[in-house]
C-alpha cells in the first residue's frame, strides 16, 4: 500500500499555512502532488525531492556576517 500525506500533514511538516500550500498548488509553486477523486495527497518521497531541489543560501550573508564590522567587534571584544 503506498504511503501518502495529506495536505494537512504536509502543511505541518513544512511549517506552512494550508492556505500556503494551496496557493503553491494552485501556482505550480509547490510539491508535486497526486489528486485522489477530491482528495488532494502528497507522496513523501515527491516532498522530499522538492525540498531536496529548493536553493540552499545564507553562504554569502555568512560570510559578509563574519568579516564585517559586528564580526570584527565581536573578534575584539567590544
Amino acid at each position: 500500500m503506498v504511503n501518502l500525506m495529506t495536505e494537512h500533514e504536509v502543511s505541518k511538516r513544512l511549517n506552512v499555512s494550508l492556505g500556503s500550500l494551496r496557493r503553491w498548488r494552485l501556482t505550480k509553486r509547490g510539491p508535486a502532488f497526486l489528486k485522489v477523486g477530491a482528495l488532494v495527497r502528497y507522496s513523501p518521497e515527491d516532498l522530499d525531492a522538492w525540498l531536496a531541489s529548493l536553493p540552499t543560501g545564507g553562504t554569502a550573508i555568512h560570510k559578509q556576517l563574519a568579516s564585517g564590522p559586528a564580526a570584527r567587534e565581536v573578534e575584539s571584544g567590544k
